[in-house]
């Protein structure tokens, strides 16, 4: 290989990880915008989940879709479709006058980013073969991956505090043009094409269920948990979820192969990964509000305050979680790294209206800090060891879609507790922001109560296993 090639595949990464870095800020910067979108645009307390929402189920629910259309019709092909769907979302997302048109955009950004995200790790495998180069090129995505949550809380309270909460969107659009072009130039344009079909019925089928179960948890409070509506959206969603695990039995080529979830410890990860993203979800989400709402932090401050847990998962991604579970073990790790998680949560459930920073709000940032740290390598691991090497794409992608979609039913099922416990506590006679406060308790209890189950979970039904190779390069991916 010429050092010109050489130095192409190089470039080729960096604009690469610069493409992932705006799909990674976009889970981030708009949590510290949302007590702005809400009072600009009019939202509730419970629909405003919507925001993020509207991103994480359309990005869970064509992950694995959009490897699929990879391997199908050319990575490099789908990745610049992808990046262009998710710019032209950006920029809807950044001129959006209204709830709705906001909402839709956000949903186009999470197909978009899904694309983007799951052809972007093959057109780095393409591109290094050398066992050595591709640890190296796959630990520079990583450490771009997790810095780009803390760089995503950082930039989001600079831009809203300096401008308005649309230049949060608006800042991609200059950036997906020029990697859009850069692309052209940098990444390889020969492909093989994979045998088989696209499934984008189930993509749909799944999609189309998680979506209906998110609406009916977060108006079940308006409309009555048991109304009609509420009953038959969930019913819906029941439903809608047979029909896609019997569809993935009977077709040839299924967008997850159900004989994937026969291993025990794929089942146990990804259970555990939907609990973990449920109440990490409330962090990201509530803390956000409480901090803005309660503490009266402006949105610099907020995005300052989620620095320091972010910078300690980024530090962790560079290789020392891993090392940790080479010396420890993948259960004894994740277990570890849970119950700091839990702990996290549960001391936000102290935090007072009086509050302060360093005493109700940094320890609890530093525990979830740790505990994700510890805990996101030995997750991975967890769901990849027993999986045979031609499937650990998959096994991948399944874990990162449980994880987004128990992400999005999370936050529906906390916002709606956060509110209904709000309005309990003003029909009873507490003072507006005390109740406000009460909610967010409630909510990160019970944040608290699913990352707790996920400790359980994995300290009593993981199963011990050496740590193959194939899996830690996996958990590298």
């Amino acid at each position: 290989m010429t050092a010109h090639t050489a130095r192409t595949r190089w470039l080729a990464l960096i604009v690469l990880c610069l493409g992932s870095l705006m799909i990674v800020l976009d889970t981030t910067i708009v949590n510290v915008a949302l007590p702005s979108i809400r009072d600009d645009l009019g939202f509730s307390a419970t629909s405003l989940a919507w925001v993020v929402n509207g991103y994480m189920l359309t990005f869970g629910g064509f992950l694995l879709l959009g490897g699929r259309l990879g391997d199908l019709f050319g990575h490099r092909k789908m990745f610049l479709i992808g990046l262009a769907l998710f710019t032209i979302a950006s920029l809807a997302c950044g001129i959006a006058q209204s709830q709705i048109t906001l909402i839709a955009a956000r949903a186009a950004q999470g197909l978009g980013g899904a694309v983007v995200s799951a052809v972007a790790l093959s057109l780095i495998m393409n591109l290094f073969t050398e066992p050595v180069e591709r640890a190296k090129a796959m630990g520079f995505f990583g450490f771009v991956s997790a810095g780009g949550g803390s760089l995503g809380v950082l930039l989001g309270g600079v831009i809203t505090n300096s401008f308005d909460w649309h230049w949060n969107f608006l800042v991609n659009v200059p950036i997906g043009i020029a990697v859009f072009i850069l692309c052209l130039f940098l990444l390889p344009k020969k492909h093989e094409r994979a045998p088989g079909h696209v499934d984008i019925v189930g993509a749909v089928t799944v999609t189309a269920a998680l979506m209906l179960a998110v609406y009916a948890i977060v108006n079940g409070n308006d409309l009555g948990w048991t109304s009609g509506t509420t009953l038959g959206m969930l019913g819906g969603a029941v439903v809608l979820l047979v029909a896609f695990v019997i569809l993935e039995s009977k077709i040839k080529h299924p967008l997850v192969p159900l004989s994937l979830f026969r291993l025990r410890n794929v089942v146990v990860a990804n259970s555990a990964g939907v609990l973990w993203a449920g109440g990490m979800f409330a962090w990201f989400f509530l803390s956000a509000l409480y901090l803005q709402l309660i503490l009266k932090f402006n949105p610099l401050q907020v995005g300052l305050s989620f620095l320091p847990a972010n910078a300690i998962m980024a530090v962790f991604s560079l290789g020392l979680s891993a090392k940790i579970v080479l010396r420890y073990g993948i259960r004894t790790s994740l277990t570890t790294g849970l119950a700091l998680i839990t702990l996290g949560l549960l001391l936000l459930a102290r935090a007072p209206v009086d509050g302060t920073f360093v005493a109700h709000v940094l320890p609890s940032m530093l525990l979830l800090g740790f505990g994700s740290g510890i805990a996101f390598n030995p997750m991975l691991l967890a769901a990849m060891n027993d999986v045979p090497q031609h499937e650990s794409g998959l096994a991948s992608g399944v874990v990162n879609t449980a994880f987004m979609m128990g992400g999005a039913l999370g936050l529906a099922v906390l916002a709606s507790v956060a509110a209904s416990t709000s309005a309990n506590l003003l029909a009873e006679g507490t003072e507006e922001l005390a109740a406000l406060n009460g909610g967010y308790h409630a909510a990160f209890i019970v944040g608290g109560i699913f990352a707790g189950l996920a400790t359980l979970l994995v300290g009593t039904q993981l199963r011990t296993a050496k740590v193959s190779g194939k899996a830690h390069v996996a958990a590298m991916h």
